[in-house]
């Protein structure tokens, strides 16, 4: 259980190789205009681990040690044991009302997920099976931050298209074999806050499972020598919280890994060239089905936000009694309650898997994600419908700091506020609904489980369909 001055020292400590706008980070990181703000929201995280009033809840004491470990940490094993999952996740994303979408605990979930499922990883080669379990020990006891990355640059997506990585490697791979490790070249999308993690988690990226080389699973430092991240372009719009009270605290960044000829230690090594295994590590070890019950508590909690901010709106220039309006909001209360209700039923409907941790039922969470990306740009845009020109007509604090405030003040009031509180609170809505950083959530949203069709693919594929069309048949005169 580290604070949050201890994890921002040990970020800075490791003087990672981060490279923005064409320069490599120089300094501190934590200083850095494009990274401090996310950095200082998740130093609150940890910080909130050695609250009095939420230690309990937000920590673990296992039965094998005398220290107390990170929620996300703990295999789940009763319906209990999710049930504070959930409630911790939802104090940690209430904290950005849900715009953070990878907090520690949604990789670190990841992590337990495998960990617990050891066996498998050692059932062929029981150096792996102990790697994942070393890894996941050191990851309690430092209580260590990941980002993850499991996709190759999209340089051609047609179905056909095979890398010929003799002429030029682009996807990573395992360049050779030393008797230290793995030497991997190449580079892999889309590491959201990478380069401000403890490690980076690299798991098998599908497609590309005809050549072994592309078939590996490993967890290494993010100061691994010849381990590069390029960031795109900061959408942090200032310092300013009055400006912009989202992306000045919340922006997470994403980043192009870069592999120059990295050496992957062995003892880091969970899965090396067993197809098998590869194909089935992620459904057997319940990984996509208990990060998606982490994910789906942060949309909750972001779906509620969005309604708080629609009625902040709606009683700022008083437009309740319309009709349409309260037509609109009531798609956001639709909405919010779904999700809980997909939420509620894949906790109640939860089974033991064959290692020991319960796992919500994967059906109604493969629902919510599959309907969550299409209602979240409805809920953005009712929030733009619902403010009108309010977006667009928005001074700046530097505006309320001059000489022409009092103009402001008398043109730019809102029906029961003055005009500086009118505009925070379109100046809240504005950095969800319009500025680069909003413009990233919903993009965000609608790919945060990979491409839609597949999802939905995936979901009328796996979905048991016999026992409806039974029932349907039983009907047929």
């Amino acid at each position: 259980m580290i604070t949050g001055n201890e994890y921002l020292k040990r970020i800075d400590a490791l003087n990672n190789e981060v490279w923005i706008h064409g320069e490599r980070v120089k300094g501190k990181i934590t200083e850095h205009p494009a990274f401090k703000g996310v950095l200082q929201s998740k130093a609150a995280l940890y910080d909130l681990q050695h609250d009095p009033d939420l230690t309990n809840l937000l920590t673990v004491q296992p039965q094998d040690s005398t220290d107390k470990i990170g929620f996300s940490f703990h295999q789940p094993k009763t319906i209990e044991d999710l049930k504070k999952r959930e409630a911790a996740t939802r104090i940690w994303s209430k904290t950005n009302a849900g715009l953070m979408g990878r907090m520690p605990d949604y990789v670190n979930t990841g992590i337990m997920a495998l960990a617990s499922a050891s066996d498998l990883f050692g059932k062929n080669e029981s150096m792996f099976g102990k790697n994942i379990k070393n890894l996941y020990q050191t990851a309690c006891k430092n209580d260590l931050s990941f980002t993850h990355t499991f996709i190759n640059p999209q340089v051609n997506r047609s179905v056909a298209y095979f890398e010929d990585s003799d002429k030029n490697i682009i996807a990573a791979k395992v360049l050779k074999e030393t008797s230290d490790g793995l030497i991997i070249k190449g580079a892999r999308l889309l590491a959201t806050q990478g380069g401000i993690t403890d490690e980076i988690l690299v798991l098998p990226s599908g497609g590309n499972f005809v050549d072994e080389s592309f078939i590996y699973a490993f967890s290494i430092p993010s100061n691994t020598p010849g381990l590069k991240f390029i960031c795109r372009q900061s959408f942090t719009g200032g310092d300013s919280r009055f400006d912009c009270p989202l992306s000045s605290r919340f922006e997470e960044m994403d980043s192009l890994v870069v592999f120059d000829d990295v050496l992957v230690p062995w003892e880091r090594v969970f899965l090396y060239k067993d197809l098998q295994i590869a194909f089935q590590m992620l459904e057997d070890t319940n990984f996509h089905t208990l990060l998606l019950y982490q994910a789906v508590t942060r949309m909750i909690v972001k779906t509620e936000f969005i309604l708080g901010l629609a009625e902040l709106i709606i009683k700022s220039i008083q437009i309740g009694e319309f009709q349409h309006v309260k037509e609109k909001v009531s798609e956001i209360i639709t909405a919010l309650e779904i999700m809980k209700g997909l939420q509620i039923s894949s906790r109640e409907n939860a089974k033991l898997n064959q290692w020991g941790t319960l796992v919500p039922d994967v059906k109604p969470l493969q629902a919510a994600i599959h309907y969550y990306p299409r209602v979240y740009p409805r809920l953005v845009e009712i929030l733009q419908l619902l403010s009108g020109s309010g977006l667009i007509a928005l001074p700046t604090e530097k505006d309320f700091e001059s000489s022409i405030r009092k103009f402001l003040d008398q043109y730019l009031q809102g029906a029961n506020s003055s005009a500086e509180d009118r505009v925070k609170v379109f100046r809240l809505a504005w950095d969800l609904c319009m500025s680069a950083f909003g413009s990233r959530q919903t993009q965000f949203e609608r790919f945060f489980f990979g491409d839609p069709v597949r999802l939905s693919i995936g979901l009328y594929n796996s979905y048991l369909k016999e026992p409806y069309i039974k029932f349907a048949k039983s009907f047929l005169i």
